[in-house]
């Protein structure tokens, strides 16, 4: 069965809106796992865009499951993640000038600058998963890191929104799931993890849970979304109901 991550980036979005102190993305992550959550997923942006030093510190004193940080190939960004010691880093791909992650990691074109950051990371003894395009290439670039590499987390943007546009499961968000899964076969051969996020929803999730030893989601928008009408622990049970359904 897949493990539902949960990531609270977007509680730390409405909190810098008006630069205040609420809602604290702490305490959702504690409200999250009351629901639910098999992790915490947070993304520490190199323009501190919503979640800040400070939350991520706090988070690893209190936090009663599974950290996930997601951060930049940077040296700034790796020795925070060295200092802080979450479960697992995800490498991901970062412009200041967008509004989400866009893309996968391009690890086949920066391979000596994720080979390097990746040894820092294990010689802190953390585990390290790649977020990347379900592209054979990157995929089994993945795979290759003599720093070594727990994971693969496949970018399933363009699922989503193929889902979204056909309103469904057929034409194009198919062909999407295919894909997702052509990847996914590849990392399981090379003995990699399999994790999955971005645009994952409500209504999306359960084709990609569903997916052959598919490891951990990471969703946080539709969440944070929901939970705006409902509190997060209700969002995070439908969810992980979800996925659970999806798995059997």
């Amino acid at each position: 069965m897949a493990f539902l991550g949960v990531n609270i980036d977007h509680v730390a979005t409405v909190r810098e809106a008006r630069r205040t102190t609420e809602p604290d993305p702490v305490t959702a992550a504690a409200l999250a796992v009351l629901g639910g959550a098999d992790g915490i997923t947070i993304h520490l942006r190199e323009d501190r865009r919503h979640i800040q030093d400070r939350d991520l510190e706090v988070l690893m004193r209190t936090a009663s499951a599974p950290v996930n940080l997601e951060c930049a190939v940077t040296d700034e960004m790796i020795e925070i993640a060295c200092r802080a010691q979450p479960r697992q880093v995800t490498l991901v791909p970062e412009r200041r000038e967008e509004v989400t992650t866009e893309g996968g990691l391009d690890v086949v074109g920066n391979r000596d600058r994720v080979d390097a950051a990746l040894r820092r990371l294990a010689q802190a003894g953390i585990l390290v998963s790649l977020f990347v395009d379900a592209d054979p290439a990157q995929v089994e670039t993945s795979a290759t890191f003599l720093g070594g590499v727990n994971g693969v987390e496949l970018h399933t943007g363009p699922y989503a929104h193929a889902f979204a546009d056909a309103g469904g499961l057929r034409g194009a968000a198919v062909g999407q799931l295919d894909r997702l899964a052509r990847a996914g076969e590849i990392a399981r051969n090379a003995g990699l993890l399999l994790h999955a996020g971005h645009g994952l929803n409500y209504l999306n999730v359960q084709p990609v849970a569903a997916l052959p030893e598919m490891r951990d989601l990471n969703i946080g928008h539709s969440i944070v979304s929901r939970a705006v009408f409902t509190g997060i622990e209700p969002a995070v049970r439908e969810m992980k109901r979800l996925i659970v359904d999806a798995s059997r």
